[in-house]
């Protein structure tokens, strides 16, 4: 039942209603045809975000993709942890160190294994949204992530106009012409985790025309 609600929601649905009716354009979404496993790293203004990257992926990748989101936000009741992870196929990841008695599972160790088990991920390295138009400092995670498993490549992203279309603090939709700009798929051998980081920033900002 969650695969064909997957299938049905996004590449069918949600796909044409941001094209169609929201003016976001796709740029270079052919990359992701291959199918083959990626890491998706990109920019963070909206929560549209999330659902126009999980709207790009390739029919088969759809129910194979989990986006990264923050636990503590989208997790916060149960019934809402139950209906991201159904319809938004998320990963719920904590974003801040247990306090004391708390416990709960290492964010990149949950990565890793969703890696392991055949998962592509969606992931924000800003770690959170921030002002339209404006990177904020990456955080390590993706390194650490990507120098563990280095045989999956990351995909870069820059997402222009999805902070007008959804600001951070709104909940009505303004149509804008909006871009979802993909590069190519980038490995990374051989690098230490603060050269990943470094790399990922590259190649987003690189999409964006502000190198």
């Amino acid at each position: 039942m969650k695969k064909l609600v997957l299938y049905l929601l996004y590449p069918l649905l949600i796909r044409n209603v941001l094209r169609l009716i929201l003016g976001v354009h796709y740029n270079n979404r052919e990359v992701l045809q291959s199918g083959t496993q990626c890491i998706i790293v990109a920019n963070h203004n909206s929560h549209l975000d999330t659902v126009a990257l999980l709207a790009a992926m390739p029919l088969p990748r759809t129910p194979r993709t989990k986006p990264v989101a923050a636990g503590d936000y989208f997790g916060k009741t149960g019934l809402k942890r139950r209906l991201t992870e159904f319809f938004v196929n998320a990963l719920l990841i904590a974003r801040s160190r247990p306090k004391e008695g708390e416990s709960f599972p290492d964010p990149i160790a949950q990565m890793i294994e969703a890696l392991d088990q055949g998962y592509s991920l969606i992931l924000f390295p800003e770690g959170t949204r921030g002002e339209a138009g404006k990177m904020q400092k990456l955080k390590k995670g993706i390194g650490l992530v990507l120098q563990e498993r280095p045989g999956i490549p990351f995909v870069p992203v820059y997402l222009q106009g999805m902070g007008r279309l959804l600001p951070k603090g709104e909940s009505v939709l303004v149509p804008f012409d909006n871009f979802v700009r993909f590069g190519q798929p980038v490995y990374c051998p051989n690098m230490n985790a603060d050269e990943i980081v470094a790399r990922v920033e590259q190649e987003i900002l690189a999409l964006s025309g502000e190198q």
